[in-house]
């Protein structure tokens, strides 16, 4: 997925006036056949209300998307799922991180979604005065940083983790990197916890008035990553930015 013209959706941090969600992207440089292009009004961009620019430290690093139109589901463009209010993966959980970041610190973009491997580190380790200290809150999750992290670019994207079922939940949303470099010892990279914000996201989606129950194929969402996942009959999201149902 994607957001034009910047090419990435970046979490809490929408300036443009003008969106467009690129859902089954793959190769930024060519035009492959499974993209669809979805355009986002900018009143359908929900901040966060916590969130504050300038101090990523600060948390509530997310935003909300409606979509347009209702997107194609097929085996380019599926559905991950929300995680249960609270939830909190145990430290060395396997999930991984996608994105078009930097592959290195200070390297090039690459042209291609990229996708590695990162372990969950607990808050217990990350919020260590020798690791992130008082930079990382109980609303963030830490994954990573000993051979493989996020990088610049990547802002934004999400940390998937296999659950029950095989299915695919979007635990995390990067949010930030340490300003030493991508992969510094100690400095996993900081996303999001998506499990922290499900009562905002429930909120948002049905304040204007109560949703009814909708069936999953009538829902206006957005893919979760090219692969193929499980369905998800809970709420769903999308590899970066969460799309909401039609009740709004």
């Amino acid at each position: 997925m994607r957001t034009a013209p910047a090419r990435r959706a970046c979490a809490a941090r929408l300036r443009s006036r003008t969106y467009k969600v690129v859902l089954g992207e793959y190769d930024l440089t060519v035009e492959e056949g499974p993209e669809q292009h979805i355009p986002i009004k900018p009143e359908d961009i929900f901040v966060n209300p916590g969130w504050k620019p300038g101090c990523v430290s600060c948390g509530s690093d997310i935003a909300l998307l409606k979509l347009s139109h209702r997107p194609v589901l097929n085996d380019k463009v599926s559905l991950a799922c929300l995680p249960p209010p609270d939830v909190v993966l145990p430290n060395e959980y396997p999930c991984y991180i996608t994105g078009w970041g930097r592959i290195s610190t200070g390297g090039p973009l690459p042209a291609k979604l990229q996708q590695a491997s990162l372990p969950v580190v607990d808050y217990e380790h990350c919020s260590k005065p020798n690791w992130w200290g008082g930079s990382v809150r109980q609303s963030m999750i830490c994954a990573g940083g000993d051979i493989r992290s996020g990088c610049n670019g990547d802002s934004g994207g999400p940390l998937n983790c296999q659950g029950v079922a095989g299915r695919w939940y979007v635990h995390g949303i990067t949010s930030f990197v340490s300003a030493l470099g991508c992969n510094t010892l100690k400095k996993p990279t900081v996303f999001t916890r998506v499990s922290a914000f499900n009562e905002w996201i429930q909120k948002v989606s049905c304040c204007l008035r109560p949703c009814p129950p909708l069936p999953l194929a009538s829902r206006n969402v957005l893919m979760a990553s090219r692969g193929p996942h499980q369905p998800c009959s809970a709420l769903q999201l999308q590899i970066s930015v969460f799309a909401l149902p039609d009740c709004l």
